[in-house]
């Protein structure tokens, strides 16, 4: 039983581009069908999410070029570390984003792969792709907001 102070998650891979690249409209959290060598590969931190993307394909949702490598203590029956896995979300939800995805320019990107209470669980994004323009808009504000944050430190120390 965890404790208070325990997280109840613990993140395997983060996608760190997608808040760069693109808006983040709803977000939706999803089990993954996984086999035994790819949960223990991802129990050991191994994972990329830089390539992934989502799909949804005759009613059922898919994740495609998650990359999951071989466990190295597995067996010759390792899956391809690049296949396509199904997403486990209830009906409502997949028809929820198949009519979010259906509107022009947006898209599901995987943002977190993380296990939560024992199950591994992906955070899949409805996206809407950024201009360069909003890219620069974004960063401007970012560093206006860290020039205040300074100021601010710098008078609480000068008092």
């Amino acid at each position: 039983m965890p404790s208070e102070s325990e997280p109840t998650e613990k993140v395997v891979a983060q996608n760190r581009r997608a808040r760069h690249d693109y808006f983040i409209l709803e977000t939706v959290e999803a089990g993954l069908v996984l086999t035994g060598t790819e949960v223990k590969s991802l129990r050991l931190g191994h994972a990329s999410l830089g390539e992934a993307y989502a799909t949804i394909d005759s009613g059922e949702a898919w994740v495609r070029q998650l990359h999951i490598p071989p466990y190295e203590q597995g067996n010759r029956w390792n899956p391809d570390p690049v296949r396509p896995r199904k997403l486990l979300l209830h009906e409502r939800e997949i028809h929820r984003l198949d009519e979010a995805v259906s509107r022009k320019g947006h898209t599901l990107i995987p943002l977190k792969l993380y296990f939560s209470r024992g199950h591994a669980k992906l955070l899949v994004g409805v996206a809407r792709g950024k201009k360069s323009y909003d890219k620069r808009h974004a960063m401007a504000e970012r560093d206006a907001q860290r020039e205040i944050e300074r100021a601010r430190g710098r008078e609480r120390r000068e008092r």
